[in-house]
């Protein structure tokens, strides 16, 4: 028996030198991707994005309450400019750089190493729309914060990013647009059904692009009325969202975590912390409003008694309307970006002296009449409604007109409306009761941007004016 052991050592000790030449092959899943398919990283990045733009949680996205559509039945903090208590910029920070920015940058680099994709040309396509919800992404960083990393932003060899000035960062993103709509073979899908807003249609793709170019250039149009004036006829001379039917839109599902963050933040959480805030309901009321029955419920369900709380002031949650209940549905849409705002940019664009078809009298009326019936309003409901002299465009001046109306069709899309609000001035909004700051022009870097990169935030704040909330951004000149 010994022998027989004896003999077979030999052999066995040679197969195990053998096997050890494969060894590493045993730490390969074979059912594994080699690397993450580029379709699931879009879909991640266009998920989280719309989440992050329509989200109501107070940890993220407070512009609903900064903006005084809303305001808070309890904890009044987010509505009079407490942003450090819940560290909100280091949130919103995190969330736009590591799960949508940082998702979007893999998307477009694997694309090329995907073996799913076959057709070159329909990856270039892919590239070219995830490049556009960058650009997007980036936009609302840059008209929150100020300068920021850019540039830098994801080079593994760059240890402490430099911030870019957020002008130069703008002129960039601006030349990506150009770049991406360039690019773009319509008669080419992109990412098919992992697109969960226009279904890989590279033609709806390329009017959001230029679209969302044309909105850019009126962003500009203070800081930089020349460079506006280019982008804004470029954007002009392609095609726009010429009705609702274009509009940007992510559809939720029914069943979590792929519901409305709306529904997830006032239904699911089973709290009853927001209600109507009283300068948006004020407003609605003394014009009749057609969309106040879509924006709000009637205070105790009556349907015709509208009531919002002072902005800063706590009310209790009966006493006041509520959001309206289809908007609180697990399956009601978020959107990026719409027609209605669309021609509001048209309509300024023709007050500032820019060569676009159509005067703005009836750009702005275009505007209305596409947020009411957007709303469910009917044409006649609009017709009635502009033809009050506090709402006809005839009346006042044209930034306190576009402003105003701006601001009440980008209801429930208070990220946009904070935008607009300080970039036109209008609406005017009271102070808060007991506010922790002036008015919130920008959000403050985060802190941990001052533990971990604190040179280049110290450099960037002193550029921009100081690291404070009531700095004015590069946008807001006037």
């Amino acid at each position: 028996m010994k022998k027989i052991i004896y003999i077979m050592l030999p052999l066995l000790l040679l197969g195990a030198c053998k096997k050890d030449k494969d060894f590493t092959a045993l730490n390969t899943n074979p059912k594994a991707f080699s690397i993450v398919p580029a379709a699931s990283l879009f879909t991640q990045a266009e998920r989280v994005l719309t989440n992050t733009i329509t989200s109501s949680n107070v940890n993220l996205n407070i512009f609903r309450l900064i903006t005084q559509q809303w305001n808070e039945t309890t904890y009044t903090d987010e509505m009079r400019y407490d942003l450090a208590t819940r560290a909100i910029p280091d949130g919103l920070w995190n969330t736009m750089y590591r799960d949508i920015l940082n998702n979007m940058q893999l998307c477009a680099k694997n694309v090329p190493l995907d073996a799913t994709i076959s057709d070159g040309n329909v990856g270039k396509n892919d590239i070219a729309v995830a490049d556009i919800l960058q650009v997007y992404s980036w936009y609302y960083l840059i008209t929150t914060f100020g300068d920021v990393p850019y540039s830098q932003a994801f080079d593994a060899t760059k240890t402490f990013p430099k911030y870019d000035s957020a002008p130069v960062i703008m002129t960039d993103l601006v030349r990506r647009l150009n770049a991406d709509i360039a690019a773009l073979n319509t008669g080419l899908g992109s990412f098919g059904g992992a697109d969960v807003i226009y279904s890989g249609n590279t033609t709806k793709w390329k009017t959001f692009a230029n679209t969302l170019k044309l909105k850019m250039g009126i962003t500009m149009a203070d800081y930089d009325a020349a460079g506006a004036k280019i982008v804004v006829e470029s954007a002009a001379a392609g095609t726009l969202f010429a009705s609702n039917a274009d509009n940007a839109k992510f559809s939720y599902l029914s069943s979590p975590p792929n519901t409305n963050p709306i529904w997830v933040d006032l239904v699911q959480s089973g709290r009853n912390d927001f209600g109507a805030c009283k300068t948006i309901i004020d407003q609605m009321n003394a014009t009749s409003d057609p969309r106040l029955s879509k924006y709000f419920t009637g205070v105790g369900g009556s349907g015709t008694t509208y009531s919002g709380a002072a902005p800063g002031i706590g009310a209790g949650f009966n006493t006041l309307s509520h959001v309206a209940v289809p908007i609180t549905a697990q399956t009601f849409r978020g959107i990026l970006l719409d027609y209605a705002e669309t021609e509001f940019n048209l309509a300024e664009a023709g007050e500032r002296g820019f060569s676009v078809p159509g005067t703005p009298a009836l750009h702005y009326a275009n505007a209305v009449t596409a947020s009411i019936t957007d709303w469910g309003g009917s044409a006649l409901d609009a017709v009635t409604y502009l033809a009050q002299p506090s709402v006809a465009y005839a009346t006042g001046t044209y930034k306190q007109k576009i402003g105003t109306q701006k601001w009440l069709a980008l209801y429930n899309r208070g990220w946009d409306a904070y935008i607009e609000v300080r970039r036109l001035d209008f609406p005017v909004l009271p102070a808060p009761a007991n506010p922790k700051s002036g008015f919130p022009n920008r959000f403050t870097y985060p802190v941990t941007e001052t533990n971990v990169n604190g040179v280049q935030k110290d450099a960037a704040a002193a550029a921009i004016g100081g690291d404070k909330v009531e700095t004015k951004l590069f946008f807001d000149k006037f």
